[in-house]
């Protein structure tokens, strides 16, 4: 970069002098040498030449040294003139410093200047040399001198050279940081190149141990950190001196250095070899060698000697110099007095023998070996002593333990001897089948046990004393042998229970029995003699809830009542009770057993019928069946149930209308037996007053309610009816149309009529008449409410020209309503037509008139403006004419124009009807600009006077511009030259205008780019530079002038320019990219491509060429550079190893071939940095150690095991050189681990603990390169893990301070548990024994544990009132080496008294909730406590009552919860939903037994059947055969008496109740032929029922039942009705599921008519029920269907939305089905029905309503149901007609007839009779049609009943022929189910009577008709005959009836038999059945 700015400052080559004037001043000059030349030349014949250097006074060249500037090389070219033009020759002045150039003359003005020698700066750095000129005339004149200073630039060509230095140095280690030497070394260059910069390398890598700084040119070496002789000793270290050479290459200077670590004692010795374990037999010799140890100092480089010494010991010594270990005396493997199973541990020091004081480390270091001394069989086995006496109780069971009498008995046999040569055997002699010895075989030591074999045989009436010989023989040596005699006593036992004659005892007692009354005996008998048998059993402990108002007799087991027990002895409160009653042998203290009491109290009638409510009341009204609410009374009965204390009958007793009523005796149900009329009934009560203002009367009835009992009580309780007047009669208007005509200024406040209505009810307010407006009034009418009288509204206008439809006839509906409440509001409607009459008095209305804007030259015809005016009157005629009074007309000035001048008005037309303003001809703006016309309208037919209006119009003519600006030249065309300055002109464009606009602007139009560099004045049109131009972007600037005028619009017009930019040679040469480095590698051959470099130059043509050249100094003959292209390839070939990386420097010429040498050529510079990749071509080495790296299982996770180091040669720097290390085999198990610590170093540890892995590992170690191709090495390692007995038994059973209840009754030798201890090592390490240590008390005495097995026996008999708890110690211990290792367990054994009763539960049910969807386990309930009869008898409160756990038993088959048994809580286990499942049902079983592990099953049989308890969950109770004892057999059951008492004969005293003591099932043994009969859990007290009951959130939306509802509503609908409801279900319960309904949107009307007054809503939607309610008033006429959208959402936002479509319709457009269901059965059917009928005939039903059939006499027959509904048609949505319905379904009656048949459809009719209308009479003809019609009518009449008789005289004989009896859906049906039912009709509309028979020919029973319509019956009518065989008072019932059937010409009367039977009282039965059979 220096010497770049240096040649830009002064460069040689450069001699061209900067100008100082401009081109226009130098033109002048050069005419002014000119002509001065040529006077000169008049005065003189020869002038001087001169050097052409541009006025320098010396020429000044700076070249760099060799070899970067060559011998040969051009470097600068001398230039000259001379004023005559004669030839010139160059030279110059021989001296020193002009050897150093040549100068060669080329001829004419020039000469090349050469450099002769090389240059060298450090020789010689400048050079002056003397240049001579002469033009070959030697005069004084023609020799000139110049001179020429050569200045030598330097370049890095001298390497660093250090000056001597101390190339070995030493160092103690321990040395502390500081200086070690100083280094300098010189550089000839000068500059940066000549300053030295020293790094330092240390051959091994070891970079932060040394360090070096540059200090004043010098380096200075340090010493970082202390040095360790052991770690390393030699380090080998490379300082670097390294010029600051900024550019090119860099030169290093090397010096090596050695440092040597001197060592010091300051290291402990070190055990090279140690043998873990050595072995030497017992009978070894004196001096036996045994192991060797070998140490050495740890200071290598001192070696000091080592002295070996053994801590004191008898029998081993060591050789101090040697380190070999001998024995010194005998040895005995059994004894114990300083070893372990004959391990020896030696503990060995070696200490350094130090020869100086300057010791800083230990001398010493320890050791420990082990040596086991082998074992000799020497030892016999040996009993502890020679006699045993035992003792056992008779009949004691099989491996019962015998005691040992005597105190202190040493029951153990002991050989020490190892191995088998320890093993022994032990048995009995003689061999016998009562008694065996544990263990039969045992190693070293054993304690032995006598325990029975077989206890049948073992019976004190047979035996007292036992003797036999217990021997202990070796296994492998059968004569090594010993014995020991042993003495057995047997002892006698109670061994017998007193049984009871019943398991159960069932007694029954009256309630409010006497005191001293039996309740009942028991009785027990025991098979032992004496007091242990049963003449000492005593009767005891009588317990249960009236245990304390009983008396027990102890002899004789008499139980009698003691006291009055009040509530104990009262049935209604308590019928049962449980009592339990002990039996105790040997006069109460010996065994005991329980039986159970169940007490029955028998009822007594001692309670009377008690009615839950002191009077009843209910409300009936008028013209009512039935009350409003059902009314039932219900009495209770306290006494027992199912029997006739509790039988209750109900009957009226008094009341005046109790005739009227009648009252179900067994339901109590009360009903009215006929209507009632509220004006008949006489009001005798004064309450009656107070009842709703007299419309409510009272009836008073007293019911009487007794039981059956003896003596019977009854009780009576007061009925009040009330029976409310119903408003039945609707208002009625006089009549039903009114008409008015009224002017349309009637004034406000007049009268138009009156309309007039009644009402004949006579309660008040039901007869109250108001009226009221329904529709129509539009607030121009109001109403009197009471008068009726209709008038204008006050302020209302009836001019329909005021409102916005023109309204002149009023529709309006007034309603009368009476004074009815709700719905029981009657009303009536009636019409009144109000027309408005027309008055024309109003003016023509005429808009104010535009200001308008007409272009002149517009085309004739053209619409100008259209006039309109309007009239407000019906029949105006109105005319449009143009003013010329009040026309006028100006010019451009404001000058007014006369019409004589220019006609201006005649440019104009105007329609006179249509009002439309026409251009007639053209119009001239210079002529006139501005018109006002003046316009008139007139009302023609105007009724009084003259209408006429007036307005002006004013018309503004426009001019146009038509003339475009003209340029004084077709196109301008100039040149400029680039970097022109800023303001040069450049063209100067003019344009003009011959139109009126003159004013012209100027504007630059084309490239942006070319705007932007020039300038142009808008009103000059002048062209300036206005920024820098540059021939190379821009070679020519073309673009185009916009000339525009000021008209409106403007007009505008183009001149192209086109400017010529000439070019100048002003850019210097640059390289396209920064700088880059390039890599490439070292085997690259030569002629290899590196890159190609590209530069570029803005210049055009010679100035724009790009020549590239290279330094080759740089490059040092390895790369070059092609001149033209500037592609660097390889050179040479190349090595990495000589130098990895080059510097180059390019150069880019412009101009290079023509421009170089005149100095006209830029240049530009640019480094190049070309790195040489390396080569993989070293395989990696790798150090391990050589021998097997021993390590004990201890081995610590973090210490290291072996060490791993790696080196590869190739470059560390790359992949190459750098290592990756794996483990790839012997590590399947990954134990070990490999961490590396960089790429050459690694380390392998232990991944987990080594413990129990003891053994040896060969790890193969791969090392590979990162290179590519990968160079890979294997190696292998390996490790020794030594073992040792590292592990200590750890206990698996029982738990640690386990506690183990013992009955005090247990039989010594009984087993009370089993310990079980394992040990994780192997082999004899893991062998485990067990014993018994001793404890202060004494209490191991009292116990026996097998050694081998771990089982604890009773040895003693245990006395709980001398100790209640024992505390013991059990110790596991291993066989293991060098030492054993041991574990101790404590346990007490707790001395108690036999559990006699299971926990039970004190309720029978348990309720609780879970909230639905909530986390498992989230929600925690716990279960109430049980209570246990074994806890309340707890003699001491330090006694812990035992565990008692909960299971489920069932109801839990899905997992859905969890109980804890220990805790009692229940949570949930799986996510619940109350939509799937509500409620659980779970059973819970209580019990004491919290273990179901069936592994403890075999070992815990004995335990459990002994009652033994261990209180953790490894022990458990298990049930066994009859002859065991049942905890559960004799608990107080509190639900199970019942059961038991079904299940049990009365006469058995076996029967055996099943136990539930363990929820585990396969606990159970059962017979495989005799399943036991398992009693439910409601019969198991320690069962609790828990009713679970799922809570609901809100979790799931509201959905509507159907997407699409519809519903239809007739033209008289009343306002408000609620016709339909929309019904959306939430699966939620609760608040959660309460639904709230919305409108959405707009309701839509479609095809509608009549509707346009319909402004509000019309519909309104209940928000909470759904229901639809009508908001307007329908009327006649009005049609079309609505449509709009419903939301229902519940309380959190869920929602759902449908469709509602409701269709206007009318009455008779309604269809009726009527079915022989109840309406509930309907509703529950409707959708299925609407459903199917609507697939099957293609369109849309609709259910309009579902009510009770009412036959045409207005009775209702409940029978029945009729339903009301319309079709649609799904296509045009319009409705169907009734005729239309009735087809459709006759022509899908197939299809239809299934479901008509399953929902017993009767018959389909219209929906109400075609009712005809008349209107007004108009004349003779009128009169005449309606005769005629008359007389028709009843002609057809007459002919149609004729018809029908005779019909009906067929039919009948046909129906009688095929009767058959009906079954649906009747009460004697149901009694005989097992006949036929009958086919059900179809719904043909010909199912009424005379219909075509042939229709009905499927359905021979037509008891489906209604008998509405049936005929009278003739002569053979079968209800005749049937009617003559009724009872005499039928015969009076019917007497009505028949009256009603001589009224045969009455058609629109029938009669409703059922109706009728409903009425009957007695024989409705025999009625029914008659009818059944005879209806057909």
């Amino acid at each position: 970069m220096y010497n770049e700015q240096l040649r830009q400052s002064t460069d040689y080559k450069k001699v061209r002098l900067k100008r100082t004037q401009n081109r226009r001043h130098s033109r002048h000059i050069s005419i002014l040498l000119i002509v001065f030349t040529s006077l000169i030349g008049f005065a003189a014949a020869n002038r001087p030449p001169r050097f052409a250097i541009d006025g320098q006074s010396e020429i000044v060249l700076r070249l760099k040294e060799s070899p970067e500037t060559k011998v040969g090389t051009l470097i600068y070219t001398l230039k000259g003139y001379d004023p005559d033009n004669d030839p010139l020759t160059f030279g110059k002045r021989n001296s020193h410093d002009s050897e150093i150039i040549r100068i060669e003359n080329t001829g004419g003005n020039e000469a090349k200047l050469y450099l002769a020698k090389e240059l060298d700066r450090e020789l010689q750095d400048e050079y002056a040399i003397v240049l001579t000129l002469t033009d070959s005339h030697y005069s004084d004149h023609s020799y000139v001198t110049q001179s020429l200073l050569l200045l030598v630039e330097d370049i890095n060509d001298n390497v660093p050279t250090f000056l001597p230095y101390q190339n070995a140095i030493e160092i103690p280690e321990g040395s502390g940081p500081g200086v070690i030497s100083t280094l300098e070394a010189t550089d000839a260059d000068e500059g940066a190149y000549g300053q030295v910069v020293y790094y330092l390398q240390e051959l091994d890598g070891d970079n932060d141990v040394f360090s070096i700084s540059t200090h004043q040119g010098k380096g200075v070496l340090r010493l970082q950190r202390e040095l360790d002789y052991e770690s390393k000793s030699l380090y080998q270290l490379r300082v670097l001196a390294i010029d600051r050479a900024n550019q090119g290459p860099v030169n290093t200077g090397t010096a090596a250095i050695l440092i040597k670590v001197k060592d010091i004692e300051d290291q402990p010795p070190e055990f090279v070899e140690v043998q873990a374990v050595a072995r030497i037999a017992e009978d070894a010799p004196v001096g036996t060698r045994v192991l060797r140890v070998r140490a050495i100092d740890g200071d290598r480089g001192i070696n000091n000697p080592i002295a070996y010494s053994l801590e004191a010991n008898d029998l081993f010594d060591i050789d101090r110099h040697t380190g070999i270990v001998h024995t010194l005396t005998e040895l005995d493997r059994e004894e114990q007095s300083d070893q372990v199973n004959g391990a020896h541990i030696l503990r060995i020091t070696a200490t350094e023998l130090s020869k100086s004081n300057t010791q800083l480390a230990p001398v010493s270091i320890r050791t420990e070996v082990t040596v086991i001394v082998s074992d000799v069989n020497d030892e016999i086995p040996t009993f502890g002593q020679s006699l045993y006496r035992c003792e056992v109780n008779e009949n004691a069971q099989t491996n019962t333990p015998l005691n040992f009498i005597d105190e202190d008995v040493q029951n153990f046999v002991y050989d020490h001897d190892e191995g088998n040569n320890g093993t022994f055997r032990l048995f009995l002699d003689p061999p016998n089948d009562l008694f065996e010895i544990v263990p039969e075989l045992a190693v070293n030591e054993a304690n032995f046990m006598l325990r029975v074999k077989n206890s049948k045989s073992l019976d004190f009436e047979q035996f007292v004393e036992i003797n036999f010989t217990i021997f202990a023989r070796e296994i492998d040596e059968p004569s090594r042998w010993s014995s020991a005699h042993v003495q057995i006593f047997i002892r006698d036992q109670n061994d017998n229970f007193p049984e009871f004659g019943q398991a159960i005892y069932n007694a029954s007692v009256l309630e409010n029995s006497d005191q001293g009354t039996i309740i009942t005996k028991v009785e027990a008998v025991d098979v032992d003699s004496g007091d242990y048998g049963t003449m000492g059993i005593r009767y005891t402990n009588l317990r249960g809830g009236i245990a304390h108002l009983l008396q027990l007799n102890p002899i004789t087991g008499v139980i009698t009542i003691k006291q009055h027990g009040g509530a104990a002895f009262d049935r209604e409160i308590i019928s049962r009770h449980y009592l339990t009653v002990e039996a105790i042998d040997n006069v109460g203290q010996g065994n005991r057993n329980t039986a159970q009491i169940i007490v029955d109290i028998q009822d007594v009638n001692d309670n009377a019928p008690t009615f839950p409510q002191r009077q009843y009341e209910t409300k009936l009204l008028e013209n009512k069946g039935e009350f409003e609410t059902p009314l039932q009374l219900e009495a209770r009965d306290l006494d027992l149930n199912g029997t006739e204390n509790s039988q209750i009958t109900y009957e009226i007793v008094e009341g005046l209308y109790r005739s009227n009523f009648t009252i179900d005796p067994q339901s109590g149900l009360l009903q009215p037996l006929h209507h009632f009329d509220f004006e008949e009934l006489v009001d005798t009560d004064r309450r009656s007053d107070r009842q709703a203002g007299g419309s409510m009367r009272e009836i008073d009835l007293l019911v009487r309610a007794r039981d059956s009992g003896i003596p019977m009580l009854s009780t009576v309780v007061p009925v009040l009816i009330y029976v409310q007047d119903v408003n039945d009669n609707p208002p009625i208007f006089q009549k039903s149309f009114y008409a008015k005509t009224v002017p349309e200024d009637l004034p406000g406040g007049s009268s138009v009529l009156q309309v007039t209505a009644i009402d004949r009810d006579g309660s008040s307010p039901n007869n109250a008449v108001v009226y009221r407006i329904q529709t129509g009034a539009s607030d121009k009418f109001i109403i009197n409410s009471e008068s009726g009288v209709i008038s204008v509204a006050q302020g209302a206008n009836l001019d329909p020209d005021l409102t916005d439809s023109k309204r002149s006839i009023y529709t309006l509906s007034v309603l009368a309503l009476d004074g009815g409440l709700g719905s029981s509001q009657l009303m009536s409607t009636a019409t009144v037509n109000i027309s408005i009459q027309d008055v024309n008095n109003k003016l023509p209305l005429l808009k104010e008139l535009p200001a308008l804007q007409i272009v002149e030259n517009t085309q004739v015809g053209s619409l100008v403006y259209r006039i309109r005016a309007t009239d407000s009157d019906q029949n105006a005629i109105l005319r449009y004419k143009l003013n010329a009074e009040h026309c006028e007309g100006r010019n451009e000035e404001g000058a007014l124009v006369k019409p004589s001048e220019y006609d201006y008005l005649g440019a104009f037309e105007l329609d006179p009807i249509e009002g439309s303003l026409k251009v007639v001809k053209l119009l001239d703006r210079e002529r006139v600009e501005h018109i006002k016309l003046a316009i008139t309208v007139e009302d023609l037919a105007a009724a009084k006077g003259r209408q006429l209006v007036e307005g002006f119009l004013s018309i503004q003519v426009l001019d146009e511009n038509d003339n475009n600006p003209r340029f004084k030249q077709p196109f301008y065309r100039q040149s400029i030259t680039e970097n022109s300055i800023n303001g040069a002109m450049i063209v100067n464009v003019l344009a003009y205008d011959v139109d009126k606009n003159r004013t012209i602007t100027f504007a630059l139009e084309g490239n942006p780019t070319y705007r932007s560099l020039i300038h142009l004045d808008a009103q000059t049109g002048e062209i300036v530079v206005a920024n820098k131009i540059d021939h190379e972007q821009h070679q020519w600037l073309n673009f185009s002038v916009r000339a525009t005028d000021s008209g409106l619009p403007p007009r505008s017009s183009l001149v192209d320019v086109y400017v010529t930019v000439l070019d100048e040679n002003d850019n210097n040469p640059y390289f396209i990219g920064g700088s880059k480095n390039y890599t490439i590698s070292e085997q690259a051959v030569p002629g290899t491509r590196v890159a190609t470099l590209q530069a570029a130059d803005a210049d055009a043509g010679d100035f724009g060429k790009i020549t590239f050249l290279m330094d080759r100094i740089s490059s040092q003959g390895k790369f070059t550079i092609d001149a033209d292209t500037g592609v660097l390839t390889v050179a040479d070939r190349l090595d990495r190893e000589t130098k990895d990386s080059y510097n180059l420097v390019i150069e880019a010429w412009d101009n290079y071939q023509f421009g170089f040498l005149a100095g006209e050529s830029r240049n530009a510079f640019k480094q190049v940095f070309i790195s040489i990749q390396d080569e993989n071509d070293n395989p990696p080495e790798v150090s391990l150690p050589t021998s097997c790296v021993l390590i004990t299982e201890y081995h610590e996770l973090h210490e290291r095991i072996a060490s791993i180091v790696g080196k590869d040669a190739d470059d560390p720097a790359t992949p190459n050189g750098r290592l990756n290390f794996a483990i790839t085999q012997g590590n399947k198990e990954g134990i070990f681990e490999l961490r590396q610590l960089d790429p050459w170093n690694a380390q392998i540890f232990a991944r987990q603990s080594l413990r129990n892995r003891f053994g040896n590992y060969s790890l193969t170690i791969t090392t590979r390169d990162l290179g590519l191709p990968t160079n890979v090495v294997h190696s292998t390692l390996d490790i020794c893990v030594s073992d040792f007995n590292d592990h200590a038994p750890v206990f698996v059973r029982p738990l640690h301070n386990t506690t183990v209840r013992v009955p005090e009754n247990a039989t010594v030798g009984s087993l009370l548990l089993q310990a079980y201890a394992s040990d994780a090592d192997m082999g004899q390490n893991a062998l485990v024994r067990y014993r018994l240590k001793p404890d202060p008390l004494g209490s191991y005495k009292m116990f026996e544990l097998n050694a081998d097995t771990g089982e604890l026996f009773l040895r003693q008999p245990l006395n709980r009132e001398r100790q209640k708890i024992h505390e013991l110690r059990i110790e596991a211990y291993d066989q293991g080496l060098p030492t054993s290792l041991s574990t101790d367990l404590d346990l007490s054994v707790y001395v108690r008294n036999v559990n006699d009763y299971e926990p039970q539960f004190i309720v029978n049910e348990i309720s609780i909730n879970f909230t639905e969807h909530s986390d498992p386990g989230a929600e925690r309930i716990k279960l109430p406590d049980t209570i246990d009869k074994d806890q309340l008898e707890l003699d001491d409160p330090e006694e812990t009552p035992s565990q008692v756990c909960y299971f489920i038993v069932r109801g839990n088959e899905a997992g859905y919860f969890r109980l804890d048994p220990e805790s009692h809580i229940l949570t949930v286990d799986r996510e619940l939903d109350r939509e799937l499942v509500a409620n659980f049902t779970l059973y819970v079983k209580a019990t004491e037994n919290c273990a179901n592990e069936t592994e403890e099953r075999a070992s815990g049989q004995q335990r459990r059947r002994m009652g033994i308890e261990i209180n953790n969950k490894i022990a458990g109770h298990l049930r066994h055969g009859a002859t065991s004892y049942d905890r559960f057999k004799h608990s107080r059951q509190l639900r199970s008496a019942e059961y038991e008492s079904d299940l049990a004969p009365s006469s058995s005293a076996e029967t055996e109740l099943v136990s539930y003591e363990s929820y585990d099932s396969s606990l159970e043994a059962h017979p495989v032929d005799d399943p036991p009969v398992e009693p439910p859990p409601e019969a198991d007290s320690t069962i609790v029922r828990v009713q679970v009951r799922v809570l609901d959130i809100n979790d799931n939306p509201p959905r509507f039942r159907s997407k699409i509802f519809t519903g239809g509503i007739t033209t008289n609908a009343d306002f408000g009705l609620k016709f339909m409801r929309v019904e959306a279900t939430d699966a939620d319960e609760g608040s959660n599921a309460k639904i709230g309904y919305y409108q959405i949107g707009e309701i839509r009307q479609t095809l509608s008519e009549g509707l346009e007054n319909v402004r509000k809503a019309p519909f309104l939607l209940d928000p909470e029920t759904g229901e639809v309610q009508l908001n307007f008033d329908p009327q006649k006429g009005m049609k079309g269907y609505f449509d709009f959208v419903v939301l229902a959402n519940d309380t959190l936002g869920m929602r759902d939305v449908a469709h509602v479509f409701i269709y206007l319709l009318r009455e008779d457009q309604k269809v009726r089905f009527v079915f022989r269901l109840q309406p509930d059965e309907l509703r529950s059917r409707v959708d299925i029905f609407r459903d199917t009928l609507g697939n099957i005939t293609e369109s849309i039903v609709n259910i309009d309503e579902i009510k009770v059939h009412e036959n045409k006499d207005g009775s209702v027959d409940k029978t029945k149901t009729d339903l009301y509904m319309h079709l649609v048609e799904r296509e045009d949505n319009s409705i169907y007609e009734v005729s239309d319905v009735l087809k459709l379904i006759d022509s899908h009656i197939e299809s239809l007839d299934e479901l008509f048949k399953e929902l017993n459809v009767l018959d389909t009719q219209p929906a109400e009779a075609q009712l005809l209308t008349a209107g007004p009479t108009k004349g003779p003809l009128f009169v005449w049609l309606v005769f005629t019609n008359l007389f028709m009518a009843t002609l057809l009449v007459v002919i149609l009943a004729l018809c029908a008789s005779q019909r009906n005289g067929y039919r009948r004989q046909l129906r009688a022929a095929k009767v058959n009896i009906f079954r649906a859906h009747s009460s004697l049906s149901l009694q005989h189910t097992n006949e036929p039912a009958t086919r059900v009709p179809n719904t043909n509309k010909h199912s009424v009577q005379g219909s075509n028979p042939i229709w009905l020919k499927g359905y021979e029973n037509e008891w489906f008709k209604n008998e509405e319509t049936a005929s009278i019956g003739a002569q053979d009518s079968l209800d005749d005959n049937f009617l003559a065989v009724a009872t005499q008072d039928m015969h009076e019932t019917l007497k009505g009836t028949a009256k009603l059937f001589n009224h045969s010409n009455d058609l629109n009367r029938h009669f409703n038999l059922y109706n009728q039977i409903d009425k009957l009282t007695n024989n409705a039965q025999i009625l029914a059945r008659k009818l059944e059979t005879t209806e057909l």
